[in-house]
């Protein structure tokens, strides 16, 4: 062995590399790009202290490039109280296994509880279950969730405004199901309704959209769950749960699930995970719901208690019978957010939400004066929107120049989406976390590159 700390010796790793079929460890990075990869090895030779080798550690980190993110595409960056890391590292809620199982102890399915009792606040809707890998996943339930309930039915509808990322994990469901995902077309951003009714035929078990969209615009469902439900289908709506404090709830909507991530409430951007899905239902879909639900209660003492009220997983219950192949709930990231959520208070979550509103429509209306780019649609958003440029060239020099100032201006939607038609899209948010001087600082780069 090279190193104690690492068990595999020289014999391990070429028996693995011959089984995938590469010569060597260079091979197996190979697609990687140079600039990813260390130029040498670490230098940490025998005898090194503890702190020295931290030390060599931080260096290397420093080579990573930091700026003022503007960045979204369904992970943003918030202002997280500090409480929400001191109480979620405490030692009861992060050993190795107890944030795998719910029923453990009595305080996370407490937090559990008070997990599921937000969520059917921010929805409006009557059961949550103890959360879910994340907001893809939870459309897939949701997915899963509305054929089950409709006799015969093997599509769902999926409007085309739906996260990229989420409408290919949908596809891949559906690929492994023998479903069928259809799409209903979008119109100058948003979801074309006016083509709901034409798509609606006897094997659709329901829709699926989303708001604010893959282009952070708001979208209206009036009338939407009402032509759904006369043909008994179903209507389910995916929302960043903090633009709910300023926006109508799925179940003012009719929605009869709501889904979604609740990444935008405690939890880090960190490299993209882990997150955590929500998922609430109506009543008459309690029992549909996969996963856990944690429900409380009275002993034969009268003291209050909290139990796993429902586990419709395979887990529990005989396989064929199972509303899920979930395993587990992230009850960490859950509690995380339930942290996050106490700390604010429903006050809170409004002024966030109305200050990501007011922060992103300043930035907007000011880029949106300067030459070479416009608003796409004239839409409401909430705190993401998207920036149209007209030539490409001028939008590879925007973004490097504001770069290079130590600002991340925005996401180019077609790294998502793979469309030629969204290549000169950029995608920018602006979370309650930046300040005036940071809008200042991005529009005065702005200006000097776009004049």
């Amino acid at each position: 062995m090279i190193y104690p700390y690492i068990p595999h010796t020289d014999e391990d790793r070429r028996a693995m590399l011959k089984a995938i079929g590469v010569a060597s460890i260079d091979e197996l990075f190979s697609d990687l790009g140079a600039d990813l990869l260390l130029e040498d090895s670490v230098p940490i030779s025998h005898g090194r202290t503890e702190d020295e080798v931290q030390r060599m550690i931080d260096s290397i980190a420093q080579r990573n490039i930091r700026g003022i993110p503007f960045l979204g595409c369904g992970c943003y960056d918030h202002i997280t109280p500090a409480t929400v890391k001191a109480l979620s590292s405490l030692p009861s809620f992060v050993t190795a296994y107890t944030p795998y199982q719910a029923e453990m102890s009595q305080g996370l399915l407490q937090a559990i509880f008070e997990f599921q009792s937000m969520v059917c606040e921010i929805t409006g809707l009557d059961v949550a279950n103890a959360s879910l890998y994340d907001g893809a996943n939870a459309a897939v339930e949701a997915a899963s969730l509305m054929i089950a309930s409709k006799r015969k039915a093997t599509t769902i509808l999926v409007s085309e405004t739906i996260h990229p990322f989420v409408l290919n994990v949908l596809r891949t469901w559906a690929l492994g199901t023998a479903h069928t995902i259809g799409l209903l077309p979008q119109i100058n951003g948003t979801a074309d309704f006016d083509q709901l009714s034409e798509l609606l035929d006897d094997e659709v078990a329901g829709l699926i959209v989303q708001s604010p969209n893959r282009y952070g615009l708001l979208e209206d469902y009036t009338s939407v769950a009402e032509t759904l439900h006369q043909k008994g289908m179903l209507l389910t709506i995916s929302a960043d749960p903090l633009s709910l404090a300023i926006q109508r709830s799925p179940a003012e909507w009719g929605a009869d699930i709501a889904i979604g991530d609740t990444q935008a409430l405690g939890l880090p951007l960190a490299f993209g995970g882990p997150s955590c899905g929500y998922m609430a239902v109506t009543k008459a879909l309690m029992r549909r719901i996969p996963g856990r639900v944690v429900g409380a209660t009275v002993d034969n003492a009268g003291r209050r208690g909290y139990t796993l009220t429902l586990q419709a997983r395979e887990q529990h219950i005989k396989r064929e019978r199972a509303t899920s192949n979930i395993c587990s709930n992230q009850a960490l990231a859950a509690l995380m957010t339930t942290i996050h959520l106490s700390s604010l208070g429903w006050g809170g979550m409004v002024e966030a939400a109305s200050q990501s509103y007011a922060k992103a429509h300043y930035l907007a209306y000011h880029l949106a004066q300067l030459p070479g780019v416009t608003l796409i649609w004239d839409k409401p958003f909430w705190c993401e929107f998207p920036l149209l440029f007209n030539d490409a060239k001028r939008m590879r020099k925007f973004l490097q120049e504001l770069r290079n100032e130590g600002i991340f201006a925005g996401v180019r939607l077609s790294t998502l989406t793979r469309k030629s038609s969204d290549e000169l899209v950029l995608l920018v948010a602006v979370t309650e976390k930046r300040s005036r001087e940071e809008l200042e600082l991005y529009l005065a780069a702005a200006r000097r590159v776009l004049k």
